[in-house]
């Protein structure tokens, strides 16, 4: 769901290829041995971790705000139709990268993760009205995020990000049918469909200034509240191109339609880290997130979740606190 709500660019930057994954892109979308269920549509209700939340054998319990512990649950705000960060399987349970490294940072704090669904541009005002304790859906750690700022204005305290995977963005088109895109500069005068408030979304505005600067027809953006509804408007004939973070798009192009509606186009861009975000001011529960998650790194769950899921070129060494820039 990689996602950048007020990430700002200006419109003559020059996106660098994620050169340090455009070979793990395509290795994300061949993996179809690991990319084990389809899409589900984005239906409302949690999922409970299947976690055992016993206090005995979890060692970082004690991390946790007290509050957390007695009720043994973390709440997570979740847009769940983000495969395979976080999606509905085929039973219409939550599933993918995010609930299963909850699941494995549940056994070391002692706590269920019950996710919980949600729009993604209103998890962060979730968080901001305590409705949910953390959101964890793979959203992009910026600065503008971290201080509270949307549009170029403060509308916030801000939240802190425990970081914990790396993902860039790609853009995808119907299969065989590239017009010509092979890169963000090719998108002038062409439809493009994006989930709202994304770092596509954000990219997509910049470039389209590029455009009409150096006297191109503007990009015409479609922007959707879920990356599901931009997919499926491509797929119907409705746009040119789509652009999602480049697990995501690499699952569309390995599982829509067997693997026959889109395609790869061009290189991964703007390599940015996600993170787990926490409002301001909870700090032990941001140094307790972090602790755990560097704990499933060191003892391997880390590795083996984004294995399953074909995403070991998103893995990080160590989980940072407000990494993103």
């Amino acid at each position: 769901m990689t996602a950048s709500t007020t990430r700002t660019t200006t419109a003559a930057k020059v996106r660098k290829p994620w050169t340090s994954r455009t070979a793990a892109v395509g290795a994300i979308a061949v993996a179809g041995a690991m990319l084990l269920t389809a899409c589900g549509d984005q239906t409302d209700g949690g999922k409970e971790s299947p976690t055992t939340a016993s206090t005995q054998g979890a060692p970082l319990h004690d991390l946790l705000p007290q509050a957390i512990q007695d009720k043994g649950v973390i709440k997570v705000g979740s847009d769940i139709a983000y495969a395979p960060v976080e999606f509905k399987d085929k039973d219409g349970k939550t599933t993918g990268i995010d609930p299963d490294l909850a699941d494995a940072m549940g056994k070391q704090l002692g706590v269920k993760f019950q996710f919980e669904n949600g729009v993604f541009d209103t998890l962060v005002t979730g968080l901001r009205a305590k409705r949910y304790d953390i959101a964890m859906s793979a959203m992009t750690d910026t600065k503008d995020r971290q201080e509270g700022v949307e549009g170029g204005k403060k509308v916030g305290e801000g939240v802190d990000f425990v970081d914990y995977f790396t993902a860039g963005v790609s853009i995808y088109t119907p299969k065989g049918k590239d017009q010509g895109i092979n890169g963000w500069d090719d998108l002038c005068g062409k439809k493009l469909v994006v989930q709202r408030n994304t770092v596509s979304n954000d990219l997509a505005k910049d470039q389209s200034t590029k455009c009409t600067t150096e006297g191109k027809k503007a990009i015409t953006i479609e922007a959707f509240d879920n990356d599901q509804q931009a997919q499926t408007r491509l797929r119907g004939g409705g746009a040119d191109a789509g652009s999602a973070d480049s697990p995501i798009a690499a699952y569309a192009v390995k599982t829509s339609g067997g693997g026959n509606d889109f395609q790869i186009v061009g290189e991964a861009v703007e390599a940015a880290p996600y993170g787990i975000a926490v409002a301001k001011g909870n700090d032990q529960l941001t140094k307790a997130l972090q602790t755990a998650m560097n704990a499933i790194i060191k003892n391997g769950e880390y590795k083996k979740v984004l294995a399953k899921w074909g995403a070991e070129a998103g893995a990080v060494p160590e989980a940072v606190i407000n990494g993103g820039s």
